[in-house]
């Protein structure tokens, strides 16, 4: 059969990014949905670990092909829904990512396929570059005037406090003589105020301080990394990972088209999580209405989750952190009625989308990262073995693991020790 020149035109695209690039992967066929259409619209998902896993599977199976570049061991190059994945060197660099990004969708001709970031330092360099990117690509992510405001905490800390939107206490001396003047309860918890300039640095989302001389000494270190006036203190709030909370949303035009309310049920690390590791849909309307207050003030649009602690002290809901993107768990809103990526993927290409809300009650795990720690809380006695076993019941939703799909389940296991050495537990 005679190819058409669209097929002749990626064919030659593959040789000559094989030839260039020797860790580029050719396009494989999405099995699902036959040989893939070079005339839709596609996506590209920047960063293939389990949250880009889950924007691949929401496209994929609709027949939508998706190009996933990462600068990782990522187990969404060996998906069955992956058209084409393409490993690059370095994405960390705003400016080096953007041109990678853009390079990428020249070789391959991607015109107009839409953008799906994964990772913050993604976010902020496609809202700072975006008219570059728009020359190529959709590019659903918000505009640098919205993502400032969630980009640095302190601009988001002094958002919230002009809203009324309650948040815990935080100050950010700028040296360890401002520190010393601080009035501030024991423990604390030291926080960058921009964290990709931290979590990389120590594979921690925060640290926490016990002691005046402990406080000293945690600062300076982490004032060493991010720079003058970047690390926070905040009070702690008490309480692990069951106290956390997140308002999800697909937002568009000052209103939730799909959104989705979650509590975590465990998280890893235990007191500073990263991320969830046992989630669930709750009901929960406060949290819908304080979150949709700040971002109609922004003015957002696109994928959001703004986190939350339930401070047992005062019973208020406090805003701890915003991602202005796909966030870990999001598949669990695929499971619970509110699929986030095809929604902004609709959008996008002007298919019509109805409102949706999440079902309460509809479960998700990580497994690879829940069974270490529930063993951490077992052994430290905050959890017991058979509370663990009876809160495995029920799980609707394996964040990587798919029948249908079942090489990125397989592959992660043997990713292990390299998420190991490149994240920490």
């Amino acid at each position: 059969m005679d190819q058409t020149a669209a097929e002749r035109g990626v064919a030659s695209t593959v040789e000559r990014q094989a030839a260039d690039n020797p860790a580029y992967t050719e396009p494989r066929r999405n099995r699902s949905a036959g040989r893939p259409n070079t005339e839709t619209v596609g996506a590209v998902v920047v960063g293939g670990n389990f949250p880009g896993l889950g924007i691949v599977r929401s496209l994929g199976r609709r027949g939508i092909p998706v190009c996933v570049i990462d600068d990782e061991i990522s187990v969404s190059r060996v998906s069955r829904y992956t058209t084409h994945h393409v490993r690059v060197p370095d994405l960390l660099d705003e400016q080096r990512a953007v041109e990678t990004v853009l390079d990428v969708g020249r070789r391959l001709g991607l015109d107009g396929w839409i953008l799906y970031p994964t990772r913050d330092e993604n976010v902020a360099a496609f809202a700072r570059y975006r008219d570059q990117l728009s020359a190529q690509y959709r590019v659903p992510s918000p505009g640098w005037e919205s993502v400032q405001w969630i980009w640095d905490k302190r601009r988001t800390y002094e958002m919230a406090g002009q809203l009324g939107i309650p948040a815990p206490r935080t100050w950010c001396p700028r040296d360890v003589a401002e520190l010393d003047e601080l009035n501030v309860e024991l423990p604390v918890a030291i926080k960058p105020a921009i964290k990709e300039h931290f979590i990389y640095a120590t594979k921690a989302k925060a640290w926490r301080a016990d002691t005046r001389e402990e406080l000293r000494e945690k600062f300076q270190q982490a004032a060493a990394l991010v720079g003058p006036g970047e690390a926070m203190v905040q009070e702690l709030i008490p309480g692990d990972g069951r106290h956390q909370f997140a308002y999800c949303a697909f937002y568009k035009d000052g209103q939730a088209i799909g959104s989705m309310v979650a509590q975590r049920r465990r998280q890893h690390p235990p007191e500073f999580g990263r991320a969830s590791t046992l989630a669930e849909t709750v009901d929960i309307p406060l949290l819908e209405e304080l979150s949709e207050r700040f971002l109609r003030h922004v003015n957002f649009y696109g994928l959001v989750e703004m986190e939350y602690k339930l401070d047992p002290r005062d019973g208020q809901y406090k805003l701890l952190d915003i991602n202005a993107r796909a966030w870990g768990y999001h598949t669990l809103g695929q499971r619970a009625g509110v699929d986030f990526p095809y929604l902004l993927y609709a959008d996008q290409v002007g298919l019509p989308v109805e409102p949706c809300r999440a079902q309460p009650g509809i479960r998700w795990i990580r497994l690879v990262t829940d069974l270490p720690t529930g063993a951490v809380e077992i052994k430290d006695g905050t959890l017991s073995l058979r509370s663990y076993l009876r809160s495995l019941r029920g799980i609707h939703i394996e964040s990587v693991f798919a029948r249908e799909d079942p090489l990125p389940g397989i592959f992660e296991l043997a990713l292990i020790p390299y998420e190991a050495i490149k994240r920490g537990f």
